[in-house]
């Protein structure tokens, strides 16, 4: 025979599979033009189990993924060193299996109880951390000649390579079976978490909360409004994860955060070489957030360009890497969030028309921290709990008296962010002592700067939200009936209030 043709032969089809099992199934049944063999097995010695370890079986009904672990005694392992077992050579041929006890321990371990079989062994990998072989099995005495045995040796290097890759396949498998485990455990316990952050989720968020509910089952865009830290992120999160998507990943850029000259790549990827420093193939957030959900946070920032390539996202539902041409399609909801007036931006030409009607279809408007003061009571002792984790307090601090009346009329600003912040801030000042908010100015107001700060001119609505400010101290915070701001100011009472939600000035529900 040709040993050139059987070498190629047996190569491409050991070597034509991934799946060990079944490229050992393969490789016998061509084996067996040449040889009478009946099984093969694929096996490594762990040194650090002091085991042999059988990682494939295959016989003549086809090939079985295996993980059986089998003691090997000291006195009879194949190291070479121990004394009481073989050395494999380049193959060795074993006729007399009942003569080896290493031998018999591995035939034993494979339901092997009779002792009129021959064992022909081909050994895989060098003696060091881990070394192994191939164990080709008939089911007779004498069955292997020293002619089988050559033609075994050929195939050392296609065996050693087709297990070692099977063996890293393996690995790369279950590695990616045990990531997303982890993701599924993650995202459990981040909706167990969520659950308890969203403070204020039956009082000054509850009627967000509702539209949470109602908007996360389906798969419509959603658009987040509201000042800067009033958590849209958190809303954001808690609509992924009362989604069908809440086992997919969940993926958040900041589009303001990102350079606009790095904001294609970061969102779309790009290929090896598609620009300097280009050194590697890069995925996108849109291809990490595959099955999964996207949120755009401060979506105003993004450049006309990447409003264009965003556009066709939601429209076809498939990107393009930068320097490419491959169309890439990606199941993804998109959630976008922003402190600016689309509206206005849209006017004014600096964000797309048809790209905020598509993001604009269920829009959810997050209140600011000054016009749901019950919540600050619930939001401080939370920040208290969570900083004292962070701080390493055995317990979170107590708070002076009236520090939440000052907490409460004061006007935020910074919102649920400078809240935080603040708490933690006062949590480094006054160590060991209930905890004060002394440098709080009750009377500041967030749009109405200083004459320092408006420049030679007031803006317009900093007259107008003074005006209304000085109507409401004159009425009493009475807005609707005789007597009232509204009628002072010449303006229906639910226009003045429509202005006053604008201009973030808080009303009360008993204010006329």
């Amino acid at each position: 025979m040709d040993t050139n043709v059987f070498f190629r032969e047996a190569t491409l089809i050991l070597c034509g599979d991934l799946v060990l099992e079944k490229a050992l199934h393969s490789t016998l049944l061509y084996l067996r033009r040449y040889m009478p063999v009946d099984a093969l097995f694929a096996e490594y010695f762990d040194p650090g189990l002091g085991a042999a370890r059988t990682i494939a079986r295959a016989d003549l009904s086809g090939g079985v993924e295996l993980d059986r672990i089998t003691a090997v005694p000291e006195e009879v392992r194949v190291d070479g060193e121990s004394g009481g077992g073989i050395d494999l050579g380049e193959v060795t041929i074993i006729d007399r299996p009942e003569a080896n006890p290493f031998v018999m321990t591995m035939l034993r371990a494979q339901g092997y109880e009779t002792t009129d079989v021959t064992v022909m062994a081909l050994k895989l990998v060098e003696k060091g951390a881990m070394y192994g072989g191939v164990v080709a099995l008939a089911d007779r005495r004498e069955a292997f000649t020293e002619a089988h045995g050559e033609l075994l040796g050929l195939l050392g290097e296609p065996f050693k390579v087709a297990v070692v890759n099977a063996l890293q396949h393996r690995d790369l498998k279950r590695l990616k079976e045990r990531i997303a485990d982890d993701n599924r455990f993650l995202n459990r316990e981040l909706q167990r978490i969520a659950g308890n952050e969203i403070v204020g989720a039956d009082f000054g968020l509850k009627q967000v909360m509702r539209l949470v509910r109602q908007v996360a089952p389906t798969e419509s865009p959603v658009l987040l409004t509201g000042e800067t830290g009033v958590g849209k992120d958190v809303v954001a999160n808690a609509i992924h994860l009362a989604s069908e998507r809440r086992d997919g990943p969940f993926i958040a850029v900041n589009c303001g955060a990102i350079p606009e000259s790095l904001l294609d790549s970061e969102l779309f990827g790009h290929e090896k070489g598609a620009f300097t420093g280009a050194l590697s193939r890069k995925r996108g957030r849109f291809e990490r957030a595959h099955r999964g959900t996207i949120f755009l946070d401060e979506i105003g920032e993004m450049s006309p360009t990447a409003q264009v390539r965003l556009l066709r996202v939601l429209q076809n539902r498939e990107i393009e890497r930068i320097g490419g041409t491959e169309r890439i399609e990606v199941d993804i909801r998109v959630i976008a969030a922003t402190h600016q007036d689309l509206r206005a931006m849209v006017a004014a030409g600096t964000f797309r028309e048809d790209l905020w009607f598509r993001l604009n279809v269920f829009p959810v408007e997050i209140p600011p921290l000054r016009d749901r003061p019950g919540d600050i009571p619930a939001l401080t002792q939370y920040f208290l709990e969570r900083k004292s984790k962070e701080l390493k307090l055995r317990t979170p601090p107590t708070l002076a008296d009236g520090a939440l009346d000052a907490l409460a009329s004061y006007r935020w600003p910074g919102n649920v962010r400078e809240l935080e912040n603040l708490v933690e801030r006062a949590m480094i000042i006054h160590r060991d002592e209930p905890l004060r908010f002394d440098n709080l100015d009750p009377g500041r107001e967030a749009s109405a700067p200083t004459p320092a700060e408006e420049g030679p001119v007031a803006k317009l609505d900093v007259v107008i939200e003074r005006h209304i400010r000085r109507a409401l101290e004159a009425t009493g915070g009475q807005i609707h009936g005789p007597g009232g701001a509204g009628e002072l100011l010449g303006v229906n009472p639910n226009t003045l209030r429509s202005r006053m939600r604008k201009l973030g000035i808080s009303f009360s529900k008993g204010g006329g």
